[in-house]
């Protein structure tokens, strides 16, 4: 084929999949829809978190027939963790990027162009008015977001700080009344390096332990979540010495990268296990599994697991952009999709620490993977999201890639009859 006819040829291809991209973008489901078996879902209404792949994260509460009864959006912000306390208000986990213009010249010293305000807010959901507050300033919006809260029984609030790798509460007046920090108990020369090892301190504003929960025991103890030493932590909060270790740093078959452990009675945990794409519970003594729920077919990279006092399971499932509930068969019994790259759910009806449930020796395990290319082209996909609009999935990206072969096979071609004209 000639070179002039072969170039127009492409020029078609490109124009014709250029149109058939924006009647993808016209066509694709952009928004959020529900579904839910009768008699299946737990009552309440659902308190979900949003991250997203951008700047808009926001706080949405869903009713029972599936309706958004009420958002919080704050802008140029990720919100993280939250939690109904017993007055109605809500804890909120936010991160906010600031422009330099807005931030102390200390944190401006490794990415000039912006800082990051990390905030830990009580809004009266009413009225919007925020009745406490505690933040603090960091250089990155990456891997430097506060991640969890925990308000504690004597008014205290329990968070965990990222960027610094340091856990720590503070009272009603703003003062720290305890810290952990996390170079002192797993670092080099502790008595956890030289039992378990795990990735050593690389220093500056890189991400270490990406510390991501922080929970106060029945016991008065603090778990803690080091998602990159693929380890729950016990805190004894007096001496500060590490109580109990459930995973180890490297075992990918215990946890990889977890989010959000949850203690439950009798003795294990349900841990949202990220890298492994399922949710498992353990036993916190012996790391044995009582029950997981996963595999790429289920879940991609879920961040939050509840066990609700019916045996059923509410998943974060953050890169398939839903939150769904689970029976102890492992049917799915309520799903609410397309928010994109949710963070935590609550069920409000059910009390955020300790409540009666079932336990997972009484459940139905179910497991179910994907092929290698299958699995390649998920990861693939949610990746996409951080970088185009959410509707952009893998058809779309297909699209996308034959119209760039396209063009860089015209562009080829011209260049060549340049050289030879």
């Amino acid at each position: 084929m000639k070179r002039r006819s072969r170039m127009r040829y492409l020029a078609w291809a490109v124009l014709l999949l250029g149109l058939a991209l924006a009647g993808q973008a016209v066509t694709a489901d952009q928004g959020v829809s529900a579904k839910s078996v009768d008699n299946g879902s737990y009552e309440g209404h659902t308190l979900i978190s949003v991250q997203s792949y951008g700047l808009d994260g926001r706080l949405v509460e869903v009713d029972e027939n599936n309706e958004v009864v009420w958002e919080y959006a704050p802008e140029n912000s990720r919100v993280f963790d939250a939690e109904q306390l017993e007055n109605g208000n809500y804890l909120v986990a936010v991160t906010t990027k600031l422009k330099p213009k807005n931030c102390p010249q200390e944190q401006l010293q490794v990415a000039k162009g912006q800082c990051i305000e990390a905030k830990v807010i009580e809004m009266n959901p009413d009225t919007f008015e925020v009745v406490w507050q505690y933040s603090w300033h960091d250089e990155y919006i990456t891997h430097h977001e506060v991640h969890d809260v925990d308000r504690l029984d004597n008014g205290n609030t329990a968070i965990v700080d990222m960027g610094n790798d340091r856990a720590f509460v503070v009272n009603q007046s703003g003062n720290i009344t305890w810290e952990w920090h996390a170079e002192n108990h797993v670092g080099n020369g502790t008595e956890f390096r030289e039992k378990y090892g795990g990735p050593k301190n690389p220093g500056g504003e890189k991400d270490w332990t990406h510390m991501n929960d922080i929970d106060k025991l029945d016991n008065g103890n603090f778990q803690l979540s080091l998602r990159n030493f693929d380890t729950v932590i016990e805190v004894d909060p007096e001496t500060k010495n590490i109580t109990n270790v459930v995973g180890e740093p490297g075992n990918h078959s215990i946890l990889h990268r977890q989010h959000n452990p949850y203690k439950l009675r009798g003795g294990t945990v349900l841990v949202a296990d990220s890298e492994n794409d399922r949710v498992v519970e353990l036993n916190a003594t012996t790391n044995e599994i009582v029950w997981e729920y996963g595999g790429k077919s289920l879940l991609h990279w879920p961040r939050d697991a509840d066990r609700l006092p019916n045996g059923n399971t509410l998943i974060v499932d953050t890169f398939n952009n839903r939150v769904v509930e689970i029976n102890p068969a492992g049917e799915v019994v309520w799903k609410y999709e397309g928010v994109m790259m949710p963070y935590t759910a609550d069920r409000l009806s059910v009390p955020e620490e300790d409540h009666e449930t079932v336990p997972g020796s009484e459940l139905q395990s179910q497991e179910s993977d994907t092929g290698t290319v299958e699995s390649s082209l998920k990861q693939a996909e949610a990746y996409a999201s951080f970088v185009f609009p959410g509707w952009v999935r893998l058809p779309e990206l297909l699209t996308m890639l034959g119209m760039l072969v396209g063009v860089f096979a015209l562009v080829g071609d011209g260049a060549v009859a340049l050289l030879r004209d």
